[in-house]
């Protein structure tokens, strides 16, 4: 991380946060700098290297790991086995068979004729609306997120099969810019945790490559599952930018170049993070 931008930075939180708090964020940023581990710069390559990507996992303590791996443990599988139920009671298997949405997960988000460029929850929402006849499902509701944890699920251990050529190239490249533009009242820009300084300690945690793998997923500060998009408010809300609502496309946008940005690694829904 370059002298000059550490130097503005610390000039930053001392005014906005005032002497005092401003002391104990300066201490807080210093001590992250000296706890890396496994530590690459992409500075020279805005692209996060292929032969580098690890999966948010990987930087996990042994116990959340092991609340992950365990299937009867891991607390996604609620929301799972209740996609399950709600998938057959509301009668969503009349058009699809369950082995045939195995793979269908890794396809998202993707351009659709009449919709645009639209993510699992658009499409869950599409067929809701056009072929049950229903109300569409609030994005972040119990029954929106059962319906793409267990989806998601039919999918897991398989790699992204996302299009970002053609007429997706547009969306793809905004997502991208969106993830290398600074934001906030911090100035922070997604790659500057995610690519710079992944490894690297911020407070308690460890700071992850970002990838998207493991959502929906259930986060422990939340105590509930939650969608790639409600974790990218909290990003947003992190470095004091407004965020945008899930479901926007915006973050649509950002979730393609995420899913190209960890082609390499498999689905891990419903993933445990912190």
């Amino acid at each position: 991380m370059p002298l000059s931008w550490l130097s503005w930075k610390l000039t930053s939180l001392t005014r906005l946060a005032g002497v005092r708090r401003a002391g104990c964020l300066i201490l807080t940023l210093l001590a992250s700098l000296t706890q890396a581990e496994d530590i690459l710069s992409f500075s020279a390559n805005p692209d996060l290297d292929a032969s580098m990507v690890r999966s948010g996992y990987r930087f996990l303590t042994p116990e959340t790991r092991s609340l992950q791996d365990d299937d009867f443990a891991n607390p996604g599988y609620l929301w799972v086995d209740q996609g399950r139920q709600q998938f057959h009671d509301s009668g969503c298997n009349a058009c699809h068979q369950e082995g045939a949405l195995t793979g269908a997960a890794t396809r998202y988000p993707q351009l659709d004729p009449e919709l645009g460029l639209i993510n699992l929850e658009a499409r869950i929402n599409q067929c809701v609306e056009d072929r049950l006849e229903r109300p569409a499902l609030k994005y972040e509701s119990h029954a929106l997120l059962s319906l793409s944890a267990y989806i998601t699920n039919l999918s897991k251990g398989r790699p992204y099969q996302i299009i970002v050529t053609g007429a997706a190239e547009p969306h793809f490249t905004a997502g991208r810019e969106y993830f290398f533009s600074r934001r906030g009242q911090l100035n922070l820009a997604c790659n500057q945790c995610h690519d710079d300084n992944w490894g690297r300690m911020l407070r308690g945690d460890k700071i992850s490559q970002g990838h998207p793998n493991a959502y929906p997923g259930y986060r422990l500060e939340w105590q509930t599952l939650g969608s790639l998009h409600r974790r990218i408010q909290d990003c947003d809300t992190g470095i004091r930018a407004r965020p945008f609502p899930p479901g926007s496309t915006e973050y649509t946008q950002l979730e393609l170049y995420l899913a190209w940005r960890a082609r390499q690694l498999g689905l891990e829904s419903p993933g445990v993070r912190r």
